[in-house]
């Protein structure tokens, strides 16, 4: 699952959203009750296919995604490739039809993508600030390489403001200069007017138009600088033909404290007692009179991914005119500089290994359903939802014949136990939401609305890119049925140390059976909607609506 950007800021609200589940998704929390005058029981075909869904399936697709051989499953690499290519078997496996370009099962999306390099360095004196260690360069990086050389300026929070009487700036000619700043507020100040006086816009704008050769700011976030430095330091992907920057701005770099101290060495102080005289109120800009250097490197590339897609044919002849979409992403973070793994077991091998599953139960159990069914493994999940944004702008499938999209991505809570608890993002925006619960009813589990939509994690996964085109969309997400402060430690303590991490890997302490009730949880869903009379709608309150269909829409690829 992504952040809303590549700043960990956006992490903590995910992490806030998840706790809150965890805390609310207690018995008394969840809800069973069924859409009034709709029969909760499964069918025999229900129970069939429910049968089929193979907890060895699930197992087997997420261990070998998240295998060192598949190096992480990077947007446009070798290992991407690799990952891509046993999808496509599975489908093939599983006698499902392609739906990608030319009659193959993959869909082409041209990549750029940049990376800093480790010979990136900043000097000035005797002292050396070296690239991940002392200091990152921060997003977007416009040049292959940047030399720039120029008097090294402190101008503590940079903040100008007649409303707080502050001015960091004055008496300091910073043309040409690279200029070190810091974050945080100093102590007794009006935290509205601060948070808007010292706004980053406000403050690097100012600095910017003061025609400065680079900045080289401490880290204010509440995050450790490795973490921070962990996020920055990494490749970034973009699709190949999104526009670049209309001008170039100079180099903007991330120090550690350490990093701040080598900075501030033979100035007559160090860092952190300039930070303190900042707190106190007191003005600590000052010109080191010595000149700095940064010296970046950066590494571009273009490449090919691809989205890999499988149809199962509708048995209703005009109803597989219409069709279900399964999405879940396959890429994570890839192989780093320094050779570590990003495997993506939970975030998000797991979820494709739902799919899979939920792809072979309706592949093997028959009959068919009535509509057809669109199986989508997504690339570029993790730098903006790209594969699912490419593919609602490019689709193999008229959208407004998608009656709904069920998306699988997440934490990998389904295998902390048992599920006995689901939380359905989007239930409550459109019909599926009584489907679902009609399901829950069926099978046991409790369901649960978002817990805090304000944290926006509805928008985060690639079903957002279906939701914004129309098409009424859900992400589902699985819990035990266990004592709440064991189930907040442990997702606690995986947001703190695994999240995006090299370490999110298959463990042998994970229970398969849970993920395996999730699938079926959504294999169900999707069959009531693949043989319902009518598409789901968006509720009348939802801001998500269908746009008007096109006059001359393609015709499926049947």
């Amino acid at each position: 699952m992504k952040p809303y950007t590549r700043s960990r800021t956006d992490l903590r609200a995910f992490s806030r959203a998840a706790l809150l589940l965890a805390i609310l998704i207690q018995p008394s929390a969840g809800r069973q009750s069924a859409a009034p005058g709709k029969s909760t029981a499964l069918t025999p075909a229900e129970r069939k296919a429910s049968a089929a869904v193979k907890v060895e399936t699930i197992r087997k697709v997420t261990s070998t995604l998240a295998s060192p051989e598949m190096e992480g499953r990077g947007t446009a690499t070798p290992g991407g490739d690799r990952a891509a290519a046993f999808i496509k078997n599975e489908f093939v496996r599983l006698g499902l039809k392609p739906l990608g370009d030319a009659g193959t099962y993959f869909q082409a999306i041209k990549f750029k993508s940049y990376e800093a390099q480790p010979e990136s360095a900043v000097t000035t004196g005797d002292a050396v600030l070296k690239f991940g260690e002392d200091f990152v360069p921060a997003p977007p990086l416009n040049s292959d390489k940047q030399d720039v050389t120029g008097g090294l300026v402190f101008v503590g929070y940079g903040v100008v403001s007649p409303e707080l009487k502050r001015d960091d700036l004055s008496g300091l000619d910073l043309k040409g200069k690279i200029v070190v700043v810091t974050g945080a507020r100093p102590k007794n100040v009006d935290a509205a007017a601060w948070a808007k006086a010292a706004s980053p816009e406000i403050v690097f704008g100012g600095l910017f138009l003061r025609g400065i050769a680079g900045v080289i700011a401490a880290n204010a976030t509440d995050e450790p600088y490795s973490l921070v430095a962990n996020y920055l330091s990494r490749r970034r992907v973009s699709l190949a033909d999104d526009p670049a920057l209309a001008f170039k701005l100079p180099p903007i770099l991330l120090a550690s404290s350490e990093g701040m101290e080598k900075l501030f060495a033979g100035s007559g102080g160090t860092f952190a007692q300039a930070v303190q005289k900042l707190e106190n109120g007191e003005r600590a800009s000052q010109d080191f009179n010595r000149p700095a250097t940064i010296n970046l490197r950066v590494k571009r590339e273009e490449g090919t991914g691809s989205n890999v897609a499988g149809l199962l044919e509708g048995s209703d002849p005009k109803l597989k005119e219409e069709a279900i979409i399964y999405t879940a992403h396959y890429d994570a973070y890839g192989k780093g500089s320094n050779g570590q793994i990003f495997a993506g077991a939970a975030d998000n091998a797991l979820g494709v290994g739902m799919v899979l599953s939920i792809a072979e139960a309706f592949a093997k159990s028959g009959p068919r359903p009535k509509r057809s069914i669109i199986f989508l493994a997504l690339t570029g999940e993790e730098y903006g939802l790209l594969g699912s944004e490419y593919w609602v702008k490019h689709p193999a499938w008229p959208l407004e014949k998608i009656a709904a999209n069920l998306n699988y991505d997440g934490i990998g809570t389904e295998v902390y136990g048992p599920v006995k608890q689901v939380v359905g993002y989007g239930l409550e925006l459109s019909e599926i939401g009584p489907i679902v619960e009609n399901v829950a009813a069926a099978t046991g589990i409790r369901i649960v609305p978002d817990p805090l939509p304000e944290e926006k994690a509805f928008e985060r996964s690639d079903h957002y890119a279906f939701v914004k085109k129309g098409v009424p969309a859900m992400m589902l997400l699985g819990a035990p049925d266990t004592d709440t402060a064991s189930l907040v430690a442990r997702i606690k303590k995986w947001i703190e140390a695994d999240y995006h991490q090299p370490s999110d890997i298959v463990r042998p302490e994970w229970n398969w059976d849970g993920p395996r009730t999730l699938a079926v949880t959504g294999m169900l869903v999707g069959a009531r909607v693949a043989n319902g009379q009518g598409m789901p709608k968006w509720r009348p309150s939802s801001r998500f609506q269908r746009p008007a269909p096109a006059a001359h829409a393609p015709a499926p690829r049947l």
